[in-house]
């Protein structure tokens, strides 16, 4: 079989080969690390409690996430099976958890106890807020003010709390500014199973030029909070250019790239669907005014200095809306099917899964996010 005709799963699937990793983690996040892992070659060992990953229940969900990983099943309370899971972390390169912390060290398993086994072995615990010093930030001991000082590190959670406390959640507001709630679990996936592999397979580097593994804390509220670059500048972009005081808050949906563009927003089809317009740039966009037979918008664009917050600009998003609005949906992506001006219908999950784009994906209705360019 020659590459041409291996999937991109297979493609990449040499990169890991080696890497010994055990999986602790259930539920979602952990799990999805390590099926990315997984993919690219790693050998992962998933060790389950006695009643098994929650996450079973779901069936399709628990193989789509743990397909092609080994499994055993411990009591974690019982000193034998814990030394059974140490004997398998002495040849590791890799653990990863998803307990609370201090759990670890209740367990038996703290970095301090395995780095004696196996001083190479990375661990990566996969928490909801972190983990947190007990000295403050006026502290004697302390070198600088950025100790990471909370008491939530033993809280409980979930995606949604993750993303509520980190400030993801209030930026998901409607036109009208309603909240909306996501299907899609961000926090567990972009802020703990991503986040986890990029700082695992950096320590994982690390560990082989220095033979020193570490212990590495994922927060996905943190992380979530660390994806938040765009709403943290842009809003005070607008506020500048709109004069009003930076002390005012902006609301998501008129920030920069929130709706209050004309150029990069949702417009309603006459089926109450919606067409996503990301015609950033002036040429998309004038583009975009050709397509829709609207030439007098050409120059309103915040390129050429007209903002959101100008009355032209606000016009120009309500006539675009009276145009969208008059055509369904397929009608507009048969307009739009030949060009390259950034506009795209909003599809179904069951839409996307029949799209062109995702033909190649798995039984498990997978795709990689890498392909492999011969």
């Amino acid at each position: 079989m020659t590459d041409m005709h291996l999937s991109n799963h297979d493609q990449m699937a040499d990169c890991l080969q080696g890497l010994r990793v055990i999986d602790l983690t259930r539920n979602l996040p952990g799990p999805f690390a390590t099926r990315l892992l997984a993919d690219l070659g790693a050998d992962v060992l998933k060790i389950e409690p006695k009643q098994g990953d929650p996450a079973r229940v779901f069936g399709e969900l628990f193989a789509a996430l743990n397909h092609g990983k080994m499994t055993e099943k411990h009591d974690f309370h019982d000193p034998k099976a814990i030394e059974a899971i140490k004997a398998h972390l002495k040849k590791a390169d890799v653990m990863l958890d998803s307990f609370r912390p201090g759990v670890l060290a209740e367990m038996g398993l703290d970095a301090k106890t395995l780095h004696v086994i196996n001083p190479k072995l990375v661990i990566v615990s996969i928490t909801g807020y972190g983990v947190a010093d007990c000295h403050s930030t006026e502290d004697a001991d302390s070198e600088d003010g950025s100790q990471v000082n909370h008491d939530w590190a033993n809280k409980a959670g979930h995606d949604i709390n993750f993303m509520a406390m980190s400030g993801v959640l209030d930026q998901l507001k409607t036109a009208q500014g309603e909240q909306a709630m996501p299907n899609i679990q961000f926090a567990d996936l972009a802020g703990g199973s991503d986040t986890a592999v990029i700082a695992l397979l950096a320590a994982v580097f690390a560990a082989q030029r220095t033979g020193r593994g570490r212990h590495t804390a994922i927060s996905m509220t943190h992380s979530l909070y660390n994806h938040m670059v765009m709403p943290k500048v842009t809003g005070k972009l607008i506020q500048s250019l709109s004069g009003n005081g930076l002390n005012d808050t902006l609301l998501p949906q008129h920030d920069f790239l929130g709706g209050a563009l004309p150029c990069y927003r949702l417009y309603q089809t006459a089926d109450k669907r919606h067409m996503a317009v990301g015609s950033l740039e002036l040429k998309f966009w004038q583009g975009l005014c050709e397509v829709l037979k609207l030439p007098s918008l050409k120059k309103i664009h915040w390129q050429l200095g007209i903002m959101p917050n100008r009355p032209e600009s606000e016009a120009a998003s309500n006539t675009i809306a009276e145009k969208f609005a008059g055509q369904t949906l397929e009608h507009w992506q048969c307009v739009f099917a030949a060009t390259d001006i950034c506009v795209t219908p909003v599809l179904s999950l069951h839409e996307a899964k029949a799209h062109p784009l995702f033909a190649h994906q798995d039984e498990h209705h997978a795709t990689s996010g890498w392909q492999q360019v011969n």
